[in-house]
């Protein structure tokens, strides 16, 4: 099966985003609220309803940029969020992308991709971040589904993954989680 945009579209469409926090996740809000510099240029990739896009613009981080392959994600931010400029909502494939960012936040896209694309995702990643970038976010830590998403993982696997293209300043477990989260979900910041 292709995860493409007819099926994120369908997913929205039908509310099937059991991924879909309703708010902020809380480890990415901690590291969120300890951020000094207002001017970041941040991508959340994959970045679906982006209730981290939300509270970010809302807390002064007006150069935050969400990609995603659905348009009806991208519509539903607006539509919380009126005066998000319209400019910083991508509808398009990560894997395309051209512009680098400061901080690249990932949350639930890398499980949202098929297994085999996750070297990709590696070496994409580094090209999207500017010198002296960061990849910050949350993966999950947990055998999940092997035909669709959300595809699990752990630790082991990221770091084979990561290694050639960060360094890596943490992969540990989150304290934090959500609730339906809790300890199933690695905090990483790759360098």
């Amino acid at each position: 099966m292709e995860f493409n945009e007819n099926f994120w579209n369908n997913k929205y469409a039908n509310n099937k985003i059991g991924w879909d926090l309703g708010e902020v996740s809380p480890p990415l809000k901690t590291y969120f609220d300890q951020l000094e510099d207002k001017e970041l240029k941040i991508l959340i990739p994959g970045g679906g309803n982006s209730y981290e896009a939300e509270y970010l613009y809302q807390n002064g981080f007006k150069n935050v940029f969400v990609v995603d392959v659905s348009e009806i994600a991208l519509q539903n931010i607006l539509d919380r969020v009126p005066n998000f400029p319209s400019s910083q909502l991508i509808h398009a494939n990560f894997f395309e992308l051209e512009e680098t960012f400061d901080l690249v936040v990932e949350q639930t896209f890398f499980c949202a991709i098929h297994p085999k694309l996750r070297s990709k995702y590696a070496s994409k990643m580094k090209a999207v971040l500017k010198p002296k970038g960061k990849l910050v976010g949350v993966l999950f830590d947990a055998v999940l589904n092997e035909d669709h998403p959300p595809f699990g993982g752990n630790k082991n696997e990221y770091v084979a993954y990561f290694q050639p293209y960060f360094q890596i300043k943490k992969m540990e477990a989150c304290h934090n989680s959500y609730p339906n989260r809790n300890g199933m979900e690695l905090f990483i910041q790759l360098v």
